[in-house]
């Protein structure tokens, strides 16, 4: 399973979570210190100013406590992801499909060589390619902002 953090400059952060394991609270606050080291040395101007926000969506461990409690300490702000807004996340109607469309019809025989091609792909996402990502993302949000987070579907605000 791939984990990835990125802004509308490019990737910032990837890890994969290691087989057998799963995302529980404990994974990701380990995954979340790993995020604030890479926003410090890749995004040191966001950093310095504070000028970035994390946006993940309503897993349990994204919205366990001691993940916001480390959010809080560190002063990450966070923003919330309504339910059933499969269409907010970034990384569901962007980032994944993206990497399924270069993989499509591939076989990879050991779980290593899948990652060493996902990290490929990932690298070769263009900024221009992140930063088409975000409009849609922008008027999704507005959308949600319209209808004070209830569910729409597609167009529809009512």
């Amino acid at each position: 399973m791939l984990i990835a953090f990125f802004d509308i400059d490019g990737l910032v952060h990837h890890a994969y979570v290691p087989r057998g394991q799963t995302v529980n609270k404990e994974l990701y606050k380990t995954v979340q210190q790993h995020l604030r080291d890479a926003v410090c040395r890749h995004r040191p101007e966001k950093w310095r100013s504070g000028n970035w926000i994390l946006h993940h969506d309503n897993a349990p461990a994204h919205r366990a406590l001691t993940t916001n409690e480390f959010l809080a300490k560190h002063n990450i702000l966070s923003l919330p992801h309504p339910p059933y807004s499969f269409d907010l996340a970034p990384c569901d109607f962007f980032l994944f499909p993206q990497l399924k469309k270069t993989m499509k019809s591939r076989r990879f025989d050991y779980v290593e060589e899948l990652e060493a091609n996902a990290t490929r792909q990932l690298r070769a996402i263009t900024k221009s390619d992140y930063q088409r990502c975000f409009r849609p993302w922008q008027e999704c949000w507005n959308k949600c902002i319209q209808v004070q987070g209830h569910y729409f579907d597609g167009d529809k605000t009512n």
